[in-house]
């Protein structure tokens, strides 16, 4: 049998992930969007719109997928990307009105673009598996793709944040010769600039896919996967232990995301320089070569409350801490609850596949993750509520980090408030236990 690799679509595939995956603004997300000039309660909304548009698309675009082809769709997602990077690369730093409007079509288009990429990418490198006979060789392709992901992710965390801090290009630049003065209104555009670059050749990427066949599917096929998504959730809620996992999944994944979307401006309060950034980026994704093999073995050895447990010790420990924001020892709570995301990821996807029947795993799957962006989309407009109220009768100069600090509290507290309430629940639903 012939290396899965050799394979054209498959390698693509692995390119057109790290391509579209690895962007060089995330180790400076938060501040980006404040350095353009918006408050934290606008960021907050504009990733609550993020999340609403991969609900609404999500489904949708995958039986779109199987009607127009996987290709066409790629193409459509990376089409995207370019417009909705492109947009925020160069609006002028005037009107904050005008730069709130662009990147609310930004967040749009962006959620779009995820839903759009969601699925197709997956099923046009498996179908080419299956179509040469290697599908048995899925889970060798999925190895070699985190690990090419990886590689991309620790990139781009290290570039994004390096270009993104004025001073230390021109250190760099004055140790090479060149006495060359930057802004940070000119270095804030270079992450974005570089992203763009990614998007081009994920486009490029796309274009060199092909569809394994020609799609016969029609219109009825639409209401097949409407129906599937719906017979996936009704089996949820009449499967009170898979109903368990996703509710606690969904608390712990809403809020640990939160705080991963504020964290640039969290390492920001506690003295980070931003050029760190991209260092403490990789060093989170090295996290995630090591917690898995921890997981796995309390998952396989443990009973389901031994793995809940661990996780929210973890949560609520990392939360609470990183309430204190103490000057760069602050870090290590930050770490602690990112550690525990992984745990959450890994727990909630064992689980669920162990319990769900082959047919309609991948729906089931798929509810899980819609499920997750709901949470986090109503905790973003939630907070971004908190930080409207707590933001009335102060002065408007110079206040979004005293904001941000007094308001953290919200994220244990909502935290621990919410778990307790789904443990009630859960207890309830499984009665006597059957884990």
């Amino acid at each position: 049998m012939s290396s899965p690799f050799s394979i054209p679509n498959v390698r693509l595939f692995i390119a057109f992930k790290v391509f579209f995956n690895s962007r060089f603004y995330y180790p400076v997300f938060t501040i980006l969007f404040l350095d353009f000039g918006l408050t934290v309660a606008q960021f907050s909304i504009l990733n609550a719109v993020w999340a609403a548009t991969i609900v609404l698309f999500e489904v949708p675009s995958g039986a779109l997928a199987d009607i127009v082809g996987r290709k066409r769709l790629l193409v459509f997602a990376t089409l995207i990307m370019i417009f909705e990077i492109g947009i925020i690369s160069f609006v002028p730093k005037t009107n904050t009105s005008i730069i709130f409007i662009v990147f609310l079509v930004n967040r749009f288009l962006s959620g779009l673009a995820e839903a759009a990429a969601s699925g197709a990418d997956e099923a046009i490198a498996y179908d080419s598996l299956e179509a040469q006979g290697n599908s048995d060789q899925w889970g060798r392709v999925l190895e070699i793709l985190i690990r090419f992901q990886s590689i991309g992710f620790i990139i781009a965390m290290s570039i994004g944040a390096a270009v993104y801090d004025p001073n230390l290009l021109e250190k760099i630049c004055n140790f090479f010769g060149f006495a060359i003065a930057f802004s940070q209104e000119t270095t804030m555009r270079f992450p974005l600039y570089l992203t763009l670059i990614l998007a081009i050749f994920a486009f490029i990427t796309t274009l060199k896919m092909k569809d394994p066949g020609s799609s016969k599917t029609k219109k009825p096929q639409i209401r097949q996967a409407f129906g599937l998504t719906f017979k996936a959730g009704l089996w949820i809620l009449k499967t009170p232990f898979a109903l368990s996992v996703i509710l606690f999944g969904m608390l712990f994944d809403g809020i640990i995301r939160m705080v991963i979307t504020l964290s640039s401006q969290y390492y920001r309060m506690i003295e980070l320089p931003e050029s760190s950034f991209g260092i403490i980026g990789s060093l989170v994704a090295m996290l995630g070569l090591v917690i898995p093999k921890i997981a796995k073995k309390i998952a396989e050895n443990h009973p389901y409350s031994h793995a809940l447990w661990i996780t929210t010790i973890l949560t609520f420990t990392g939360l609470s801490s990183m309430n204190f924001f103490w000057p760069y020892s602050g870090l290590i709570p930050a770490l602690i609850t990112f550690s525990a995301m992984y745990f959450t990821g890994f727990f909630v996807s064992f689980y669920i596949n162990q319990m769900a029947s082959s047919e309609q795993r991948a729906t089931i799957l798929s509810f899980k993750g819609l499920s997750y962006n709901i949470s986090y989309g109503v905790l973003g407009v939630l907070y971004a509520l908190v930080l409207k109220i707590k933001k009335q009768g102060l002065p408007s100069e110079n206040i979004e980090n005293i904001i941000f600090m007094d308001t953290f509290s919200v994220f244990p507290a909502t935290f621990i408030g919410w778990f307790f309430i789904i443990l009630l629940i859960s207890f309830f639903l499984l009665k006597p236990s059957t884990k």
